[in-house]
């Protein structure tokens, strides 16, 4: 009774090593790499449950991913919000 050892998903590792990146050296590519992988990595886990594991490096990537998306839209609306107040308080300061 040898019962093969599950390995761990390629993609999953991958998907927490960029979702890591993300945050670190390449902060938008890296987080969406971390995304892609993740939801791959989590379909295959769920194909080969008997082969293959590692959900939980998937959703840690996925987690940093999307964490890291939702601060750069927040950071670029932020910005927006800010330049076009001074915008419009410049406009009536004119007048």
């Amino acid at each position: 009774m040898n019962a093969m050892p599950r390995q761990t998903s390629t993609l999953a590792i991958i998907s927490l090593v960029a979702g890591i990146l993300g945050w670190t050296v390449v902060p938008f590519f890296g987080s969406i790499a971390a995304v892609v992988c993740g939801h791959m990595a989590r379909k295959e886990i769920r194909l080969a449950p008997d082969r293959l594991e590692g959900d939980g490096l998937a959703i840690g990537g996925l987690v940093l991913g999307y964490l890291s998306i939702a601060m750069a839209v927040l950071v670029v609306v932020a910005i927006f919000l800010f330049f076009g107040g001074l915008a419009a308080f410049l406009a009536f300061a004119n007048h």
